[in-house]
């Protein structure tokens, strides 16, 4: 196990709980968690995910549950600093994705896909051997846009009680993957669930990626807006002008936003009749 640079706390942002990690920490956090067989999911919570987690009290359970909630995005980072977290960076889907399948620390998991439209996953899978032959990919999955049936959810279940993958990364959308890692975690053979949005897409050349300059003036929202403005348009409108508004008057002290109490569900063994909820 290696050794976990020291952190502070949580940043509130909007009272959603980012931790106030930087790469280097969040993947010693990580390995912390796969060295003790410690059950989890890993979210990363951007404006998205904060506005999600305004609009929706389940969401923001969800969030205040995960092992790690990490700044995927310049404006929760920023929101950090201005609390004290200096050390605070901005730790993204596709680029933890990348560092857990290059670092050595991590050569002994197995992973397996999950998510993306038809055919994703498994390209996914190709282009990582190819580029890490060394990892292990156990397997993938295509979820149906909707919610599981019964039927779907006891294939799913075998098959990673089958294949028994330490890491499971879930790339569907913001917050319907929260959702399922949490509905889904009790019931899988599995370590970690990390919910890691559009990697699937970016590491298969389906979204092309941005400047770094670009990233840390927090204008890859705009950029990603250029290249698909017919989904996109409506997210970008609704949320981020509400989040500029909302945190203005946070950091002001005009309003405060109670911060979500941390606590890991997943601690405590699930009760039978959690087997049969379902995602909404």
């Amino acid at each position: 196990m290696i050794a976990i640079p020291e952190y502070k706390d949580r940043a509130n942002v909007l009272g959603i709980g980012i931790d106030a990690v930087n790469m280097q920490q969040a993947l010693a956090k990580i390995a912390q968690e796969l060295e003790q067989r410690r059950k989890g999911y890993i979210c990363l919570a951007g404006v998205h995910g904060v506005m999600e987690a305004q609009r929706n009290p389940e969401v923001a359970r969800v969030l205040a549950g995960a092992a790690l909630v990490a700044p995927d995005g310049m404006p929760t980072v920023w929101v950090g600093h201005y609390q004290g977290h200096s050390q605070m960076e901005r730790v993204t889907g596709p680029d933890l994705m990348l560092e857990v399948m290059r670092r050595e620390e991590f050569r002994g998991c197995t992973h397996f896909f999950c998510g993306g439209k038809e055919g994703i996953a498994r390209e996914l899978r190709d282009q990582i051997v190819a580029r890490f032959p060394f990892v292990k990919i156990a397997g993938t999955y295509t979820p149906p846009f909707g919610p599981m049936s019964p039927e779907q959810e006891k294939e799913f279940i075998e098959q990673i009680g089958h294949l028994k993958p330490d890491i499971i990364w879930v790339g569907i959308s913001t917050p319907k993957q929260e959702l399922f890692m949490e509905r889904y975690l009790p019931l899988l053979d599995t370590t970690l669930m990390f919910g890691v949005g559009a990697a699937f897409d970016f590491h298969t050349g389906r979204i092309a990626d941005c400047a770094e300059w670009i990233k840390r003036c927090g204008l890859q929202w705009f950029h990603r807006l250029l290249q698909d403005p017919k989904h996109l348009w409506k997210r970008y409108l609704r949320n981020n002008p509400s989040f500029l508004f909302s945190i203005a008057l946070q950091l002001t002290g005009l309003k405060s936003y109670p911060p979500q109490i941390h606590a890991r569900p997943h601690d405590i063994p699930q009760p039978v009749w959690a087997k049969s909820r379902s995602i909404r």
